[in-house]
């Protein structure tokens, strides 16, 4: 059932993994199908080099298991897809990584600044989502506001959470919140500590809508 999609879970799963947004088999990917609305998801507690397409599991909207071809469990933050699929009709690719730059703002509850205009590709801002326990309703309902706002946003003491039009739309913005992240933070660093000013909003505006 939706091998095709499980193969790009996978491929995405990996990539993150070999770039860094990832390690440890941490992070988790989804992808929600156009024409049953299943939400394909990756397994818990599964290195990304022994990942297989079986490994994939196929829910509903509620998480529902409707096929898991091996003996895994779905991702602990499955709650998070769910949620971010019932708000957003228009997501259809989502991405939670642990990515350096970007996880060290948001331990700080900080968000990134948009200090360069790489920054539009995910909506301008990353939104902090108030700290919730790994895997629970509290944490998966903590993105809520947040993604009313940004396809991006930091969960505080945590990580990030993109989400796009399919799955590489997604893993396309969370590359783009580490490199606005890594930027920043260099700019801090060479600026003696001070974190430098974000790009107006009316300049963000001006490339959005010329």
């Amino acid at each position: 059932m939706l091998n095709d999609l499980k193969k790009k879970v996978v491929e995405i799963a990996k990539r993150a993994d070999n770039e860094g947004l990832c390690k440890h088999k941490s992070g988790n990917f989804s992808i929600r199908d156009h024409e049953t609305g299943y939400i394909l998801i990756t397994p818990s507690a599964v290195a990304r080099e022994v990942l297989k397409e079986e490994d994939i599991a196929v829910v509903d909207i509620e998480g529902n298991i409707i096929e898991l071809k091996s003996d895994v469990k779905p991702s602990s933050e499955l709650k998070v897809h769910l949620v971010a699929y019932k708000q957003r009709d228009d997501v259809f690719g989502v991405c939670h990584t642990h990515s350096h730059y970007a996880t060290a703002f948001a331990v700080q509850g900080l968000e990134i600044k948009p200090v360069v205009f790489e920054a539009v590709a995910y909506g301008v801002r990353t939104p902090i989502a108030k700290y919730g326990r790994p895997g629970t309703q509290e944490l998966a309902n903590s993105i809520i506001e947040p993604l009313k706002e940004s396809d991006a946003c930091l969960l505080e003491k945590h990580g990030v959470i993109t989400v796009g039009k399919d799955l590489e739309d997604a893993y396309l913005k969370a590359q783009y919140v580490e490199d606005v992240a890594e930027i920043a933070y260099c700019s801090m660093v060479i600026g003696g500590g001070k974190l430098p000013e974000a790009i107006p909003q009316e300049e963000f505006d001006a490339v959005m809508h010329p």
